[in-house]
């Protein structure tokens, strides 16, 4: 929880309060992003431990579910990491049964990615997690703060 002051933030943890000062004026904004973020992915998070699996492992099965077969190469562009960043996680998903992995039957070189029948299920409950968390909030702010954040998150990713 954010309680804001003149030229600090107190953040309240498990062990208490910690203030942190501001350094820029849009230090409040670059804090809420964060701590936002990880609200939003907390319960989504909790939810992946209990199967062995991270957030990267949640992006990637995001990104799979709405690419339509998308290829490998698609995959990489659309995450923007590395063939090594993402083969530890793509292989612990292909291993445990959440990604299929098959040819592309026009292009045989290109591997098509899908999520199977257990990795949609684990998508769809870990985004569902961070669905709750967005319609509360904006239930909260109603339809102009929901338009703002938008609006917001849509100018920063022109930074892309």
């Amino acid at each position: 929880m954010f309680l804001w002051g003149k030229m600090t933030s107190l953040i309240k943890t498990r062990a208490g309060s910690i203030a942190l000062g501001k350094i820029h004026p849009e230090d409040d904004a670059l804090e809420l992003m964060y701590f936002g973020s990880r609200g939003m992915t907390r319960r989504a998070d909790e939810y992946l431990a209990t199967l062995d699996l991270s957030r990267v492992h949640h992006r990637i099965l995001y990104t799979i579910a709405r690419g339509d077969g998308m290829t490998v190469s698609d995959l990489l562009a659309v995450l923007s990491v590395s063939k090594q960043a993402l083969h530890r996680p793509m292989k612990q998903l292909v291993e445990q049964n959440y990604v299929a992995i098959s040819r592309d039957p026009a292009r045989h070189r290109f591997k098509i990615l899908n999520l199977t029948a257990r990795g949609k299920k684990v998508e769809e409950k870990a985004s569902e997690f961070e669905r709750q968390v967005m319609k509360r909030a904006f239930a909260k702010v109603g339809e102009a703060g929901q338009r703002a954040w938008k609006a917001v998150m849509a100018e920063a990713a022109t930074e892309l």
